[in-house]
Formats: structure tokens, sequence, C-alpha cells
């Protein structure tokens, strides 16, 4: 389980602490930014404290995006063996009682695995509605830029078998916020993986305040809108070389 932080003091002990009720042998790696606030050195504290050797700390010293951290944090599985990785919110919006319906679906055989607000018994709970707007017309507007079939590509509560993000040039993903999401998915998917989603219940953190700015927006917006294109443009060269 890889868990990102930044300024998220409040909320780090809460997360870990419902993680281990629900399934105690889950390891943690804390990807801390370097938080003025203190997060690190709370993600210090639970990890000297865990007798069991569950709970991990990466120390970053720059704030350089979701997605620089994501990929420190895979490099950092994969180097360890694990066979799952998996990324979680520290605020408190993915549920840590409801991972198991990510990793049931890893042991059926699924490569990716999203945890989706937006499929059949998927949930938002107290969430703004222009947030929820922008979120379900963001995932509209990847689904036909892209010509995929996810419902919930944005979505950041999700499981990877470790052969995806071995397969996937890491070093080449250029996204740094939240479009990075669309990004890896988009990226599983035209490698030929598997890629399923789970309902979720997506809850609007109680404590702190969001990361997501107008520039995360934009880039996302940018960026998908370049991915289509050049996935069209290469279609129609192969077409047209037939």
């Amino acid at each position: 389980m890889i868990i990102p932080t930044y300024d998220e003091r409040e909320n780090l002990g809460l997360i870990v602490g419902r993680l281990h009720a629900a399934l105690p042998t889950t390891h943690v790696l804390v990807v801390d930014d370097g938080s003025p606030d203190g997060t690190g050195d709370v993600a210090d504290a639970l990890a000297s404290n865990d007798d069991a050797g569950r709970i991990h700390v990466m120390h970053r010293t720059e704030k350089n995006g979701l997605g620089a951290a994501y990929i420190a944090g895979f490099r950092w599985g994969l180097e360890r063996d694990y066979t799952v990785l998996v990324e979680m919110d520290a605020d408190g919006s993915h549920a840590p009682e409801q991972l198991h319906r990510l990793l049931d679906q890893v042991d059926a055989g699924a490569d990716l695995v999203l945890g989706s607000r937006y499929v059949p018994g998927g949930t938002v709970v107290n969430w703004p509605k222009h947030r929820e707007w922008l979120s379900r017309g963001g995932n509209i507007y990847s689904r036909v830029a892209l010509g995929v079939k996810v419902k919930d590509i944005t979505g950041g509560y999700r499981a990877y078998r470790r052969e995806v993000l071995e397969k996937l040039d890491l070093a080449a993903v250029e996204s740094h916020g939240y479009c990075f999401q669309v990004d890896l998915a988009w990226r599983a998917l035209q490698e030929g993986f598997t890629l399923r989603e789970v309902p979720i219940t997506f809850t609007e953190r109680e404590i702190g305040e969001s990361k997501m700015s107008g520039g995360i927006v934009r880039e996302a917006l940018l960026k998908v809108t370049q991915w289509g294109l050049r996935n069209r443009i290469a279609k129609i060269k192969g077409v047209a070389a037939r």
C-alpha cells in the first residue's frame, strides 16, 4: 500500500489504523513530500511503534506532484518483490475496509483494478456537487477522447499487479498531478493488460484541504486531448498503410 502525503498530519494515523484493522498484514509505504506540518514525523512514529514491521516511510525533499510520489513508491515496492502495489489517499476518501474488493479481483486474474465511484454500487459521500460534476465530466471526456470504456479512469484507489508496473516505462510518464491516474491506466490498456472496476464509496475528507487546483484540471484536459489525438492519428496511419 502506497500512501503519498503532504500536510496530512491529522489524517495519517487514522487511515493507517483503519487499514490495519481491516487487513492486518498489509504493508504500508508512506511517501511524504517534505510536509511542513510534520506529517513525516507522524509517519516515522507510526513506523517505529509498529512491532510487525508493516509501516515504512520515504522522505522526499520537495513537493513535485502526485505522480512523482507514486512512481518513487512503485520503484521502492518493485525492488522489494511485492506482488501487488496499491494506491490509496491519506485523507480518508478511500475506505480501507473496501480494499478487499480490489485485491479479490487481482486474485481472480485482473492486472489492474480500479476502485470506481461511477459503476453500479459506487457512491460519493459529502462531495460538493461542483467537484462531483467536474469529476464525472472529466471521466466522460477521457472515455470519448481515448476511446476506452472505463467509467472512473481518474480515480486514485487502485491495485496493480507488479507485472504491469514492470512493463510500463515509468521514466516516460510525464504527468504529475491527478492526470497521472489517467496516464497509467491508459498505458496499461495499450499494453494489453486486463483492467477491471469495482464499486467503492468515495467520502470527501473531513480534515484538511483538497490538493485539487485549476492547474491540475488544465494539465489533465491538455494531456488527455493530446493522447487521444495521437492515438487516432496512429490508427489512421495504420489503416492507410494496409
